[in-house]
Formats: structure tokens, sequence, C-alpha cells
């Protein structure tokens, strides 16, 4: 592939025919996380970050038999919690933001996890990524979470620049799929991430979309 083909884009209607591809390869799937409440679902997300889902449910069990709600979890202690998840990485300040975390949603918000981003995003270790999560898987907004599986393919797919932050990702998806797809496009597409390399050079590639998206890549290129 000539250097200059990653200088051109999909089209709208091409990234959405791709991304109905990914959805018919991988299938129905939603969120690999363990939780029984909002709020505990808001933890596990905050827990997910730089960490597999699968680290984060093999921790969260107890975290949750121990801390099932916020006013157990804001008064426990930082090194009991630090211990109980130190398998899924910076468990030093995830152990602190949770336990902060915990506080607001039980003495300032009545243990009601906030069902709008800007209210998610002021809580101790929930980013912009976070709040899209919890409002999609739990809430059912029409948000979309862009996590580095997401960003990868969107970039390796043609959707995005290479130089693409999060935010451009999001809002390239959010302003080309309908707003009822978003939440299974999300899902799917974390799933295809796992399935296939994004980092294979072009005469290596063994996933047919990828080509497919390369090919159609190189035509929009000729036409500019």
């Amino acid at each position: 592939m000539e250097k200059g083909s990653w200088a051109s884009m999909l089209t709208d209607k091409q990234i959405v025919w791709a991304i109905h591809q990914m959805e018919d390869d991988i299938g129905p799937v939603g969120s690999s996380l363990d939780a029984r409440t909002p709020f505990q679902f808001l933890i596990s997300v905050i827990l997910s970050a730089q960490a597999t889902d699968v680290s984060v449910n093999k921790v969260t069990p107890t975290l949750f038999t121990r801390y099932p709600n916020p006013q157990d979890l804001m008064v426990a202690e930082v090194g009991d919690v630090e211990t109980i998840i130190k398998s899924v990485g910076l468990f030093h300040n995830k152990a602190r933001n949770i336990i902060k975390t915990a506080r607001i949603v039980h003495e300032d918000l009545n243990d009601v996890v906030p069902t709008d981003r800007k209210g998610i995003m002021a809580l101790p270790g929930a980013g912009r990524k976070t709040a899209n999560v919890v409002l999609s898987d739990v809430f059912g907004q029409a948000t979309f979470a862009v996590d580095t599986h997401v960003s990868a393919i969107s970039k390796r797919l043609h959707f995005v620049s290479q130089a693409a932050t999060p935010l451009q990702v999001e809002t390239k998806i959010v302003g080309v799929l309908p707003a009822a797809e978003l939440h299974q496009a999300h899902h799917t597409m974390i799933e295809y991430g796992r399935k296939y390399s994004m980092k294979l050079p072009p005469e290596k590639e063994v996933c047919q979309l990828i080509v497919d998206c390369d090919q159609l890549n190189e035509e929009n290129e000729a036409v500019l």
C-alpha cells in the first residue's frame, strides 16, 4: 500500500457498512463486566482503565462481597482495597479513587449514580470513556465509548486519521451511526479488536474486512 493511501478516509456510508460487517462476524455481544448494581458497574469500569475486563472480573467478586454499596466502600481501608484489586494494575490510584467516588455517591448523591456525562466525569477516576460506558450499558443512553480497540480499528480501517484523538473517533462514529446502534457497535468493535490484530502489514493481512477497507480507501484516494 502506498503511503499516500492513508491520507484518504472511508465515506460515512462505507464506515457504517464496515461496522455492520464486524457485527455479522462477531454476533450479538454485550458488556463483559460482572456487576449487580449501577454503582458496582461504575466501580468496575473505573477499575478497567488500562486493564482487561477479565482481570477486573477476577477481583470484583471479593471487592463487592466485602463492600457491596457506596456506604460500605467509602469507609474501607485503602490498604485492604489495594490488596483486593492489586492484580488489575494502577491499584494505588484506583483504590483511592473508588473510595472517594463511593463517598461522593453516598454523601452527595444519595447513593444514586449520575445519569449524565458531566456528573459521572466529576467522580474521581471517571473520565469520558467511563461515563460513556456507564451511560450506555446501565442507562441505555446513546453514547459511544472509545477504548484502545475501538481507536485502533477506527484508524486501521480508515474511519479516521492516524492522528485522531479518542474524542474525534467518538465524534465520527456517533455522527455516522443511528443512535440505536451505538451500544452494539461499541461492544462489537471491542470484540473485533480482540479477535483480529490491527498491526499486521498489508501483505500479511488475514482479516478480509481490513483488506476490503484498504481497497475502498485506495479507491477513494484515486478520485481525490
